[in-house]
């Protein structure tokens, strides 16, 4: 999904970075009051952290200029929100385009945007409608977390298009094009993401799910009821 630096034409790489600027300065307020008040929160917040830059390193080849990868960003959307998910991408985002030329800095808002902005959103959309319809938490993150992943594909398939319209066609032509592309290494890699990140979720209501608690990610007594199975 990274776009690699310098293939988004100008004014496509600035549009984008207005545009995902504001979701970053409220992830910054909204991390800087979670430390405040509930710093013993930050070990989890660290593993959101990783859990998007292992995954979201583990590219494949796909579109000229991009490539397909799972995103890791479902996990820290449903425990922190898309604002602080927002914060922990572009972490992950700039320290890959410095040092694992993954990416780029030119457009670095294009992808914080898709993969830090667009996707979370989807992903705490869907865990607090489940929530709200008394899905199981499991089947919640897993497709919010697969979605997410999707999301982020279609709204990178949108920024290509936008910069790139087909000569015969224009933007839909383009759209569809790149969308069919990346539907071939992504559905499968979405499927995945969502199998490991509710198998992660399980980990961590059966270690510490006085954390999940605290922060409002779960009632106590959901968690003892998960923690005894699956229910």
């Amino acid at each position: 999904m990274h776009i690699m630096e310098g293939f988004l034409p100008s004014p496509w790489w600035q549009i984008w970075f207005i545009i995902s600027a504001p979701f970053v300065i409220m992830g910054f307020y909204a991390l800087r009051k979670l430390v405040r008040e509930n710093r013993e929160a930050l070990p989890l917040l660290a593993v959101a952290g990783a859990f998007v830059f292992v995954l979201s390193s583990l590219k494949l080849p796909s579109v000229t200029g991009s490539c397909s990868h799972p995103t890791g960003t479902g996990l820290g959307a449903v425990l922190f929100g898309p604002f602080i998910a927002s914060v922990l991408a572009l972490i992950v985002l700039v320290y890959q385009a410095l040092f694992l030329a993954h990416g780029g800095i030119s457009t670095l808002g294009a992808n914080l945007f898709s993969m830090g902005i667009a996707g979370p959103v989807v992903a705490y959309a869907i865990f607090i409608s489940g929530k709200k319809f008394g899905i199981n938490e499991y089947v919640t993150i897993f497709f919010a977390a697969a979605l997410a992943n999707i999301v982020t594909y279609v709204v990178t398939s949108l920024q290509l298009a936008l910069a790139f319209p087909a000569e015969a066609g224009g933007f839909m032509a383009s759209f569809i094009a790149f969308g069919a592309i990346f539907a071939i290494t992504q559905i499968p890699l979405a499927i995945i993401e969502g199998l490991v990140i509710a198998l992660v979720f399980k980990y961590i209501i059966q270690l510490k799910p006085e954390i999940l608690i605290r922060i409002g990610v779960i009632t106590s007594d959901r968690a003892a009821k998960l923690r005894e199975g699956w229910a």
